[in-house]
């Protein structure tokens, strides 16, 4: 199978590379800066180059055999939410996913399927239950580029093609993304929650997120919404006390929630306003957790 992979140099995109290249597909990285990603990038795959914003230079590597996996999209975290700095964030996602959608249009063989990414942030912040696939969406922000985001490629359908959104939670790395920056303060012996601690944590240990991405390119009943949380989420008071017993280091240092409202600004709900999400729909699906608890993820990630 050829896999086409946008936002494939990521932690996400790297991860899902390196099982996909072990199992023999032909993978495809698609790049604004393939020169500067040479030598970056898991070997035995291919980078293209891009512009983000058009199926120019690569949609012609589509066929029958081919699976597209849109994780593109400017960091969120990368600085504060100005007006300017959200208009990219959504800018950014909406044009790889017409891009994608361009792509499939014109492609003579429709590709099997389009896999597209999303986040848990698509439910909003105000449901402190348990929520699945059919929770309604937010009203903030995050809710709104979610929104965005999914609807980008959702012409795809109109053409025939299967598609699978995939509504992320915060996907744990030793690495990257969020847990190394969780981490520090433990080191230095001051770890503790965040905020008043009972916001909902969604998480996903990395080898599971590329695994399930690999499962649903691999199934063709699997259409629609698709939460990529383990079974198990926790609140961020749970999750600091679990780290600091895996590092045995003390977790009883709260970080103040209107120290980091003054730091962050609107980004700092990132931190401090969660969901309990439930991956009821990959669980039906017959999709099988690595890493089910936190317990389990920490300690395979953190006593290595």
């Amino acid at each position: 199978m050829r896999v086409i992979i946008t936002g494939g140099t990521g932690m996400i995109g790297t991860a899902l590379s390196e099982r996909l290249v072990k199992r023999g597909d032909e993978v495809i990285l698609l790049s604004r800066n393939p020169d500067r990603k040479q030598g970056q990038v898991v070997t035995g795959t291919r980078l293209e180059a891009w512009d983000g914003k058009s199926a120019a230079g690569w949609g012609e590597l589509l066929n029958a055999e081919t699976a597209i996996v849109n994780l593109a999209g400017e960091n969120l975290s990368a600085g504060l939410w100005t007006t300017e700095r959200k208009k990219r964030i959504i800018d950014s996602r909406v044009s790889a996913g017409l891009a994608v959608s361009q792509a499939v249009e014109q492609a003579k063989d429709k590709p099997l399927v389009v896999i597209q990414s999303s986040a848990v942030g698509y439910y909003g912040v105000e449901d402190p239950s348990l929520i699945n696939e059919g929770h309604e969406a937010g009203k903030d922000f995050l809710s709104q580029v979610c929104l965005s985001w999914e609807s980008s490629t959702s012409t795809v359908e109109k053409l025939g093609v299967r598609r699978a959104i995939i509504r992320t939670g915060v996907v744990l790395s030793r690495t990257e993304g969020a847990l190394p920056k969780m981490l520090l303060p433990f080191y230095f012996f001051v770890g503790g929650p965040i905020g008043n601690g009972k916001q909902g944590f969604s998480w996903i240990h990395l080898q599971d997120e590329a695994a399930a991405i690999e499962f649903l390119i691999n199934h063709p009943q699997a259409r629609g919404v698709f939460n990529l949380t383990a079974p198990n989420p926790v609140n961020n008071r749970e999750f600091a006390k679990m780290v600091g017993s895996v590092l045995n280091r003390p977790s009883f240092f709260p970080v103040p929630g209107f120290a980091l409202k003054l730091m962050l600004g609107e980004m700092s709900t990132i931190l401090l306003d969660g969901q309990f999400v439930k991956p009821k729909r990959l669980l039906e699906h017959g999709f099988e957790f690595t890493y089910s608890t936190a317990e389990k993820a920490l300690q395979d990630l953190l006593k290595k």
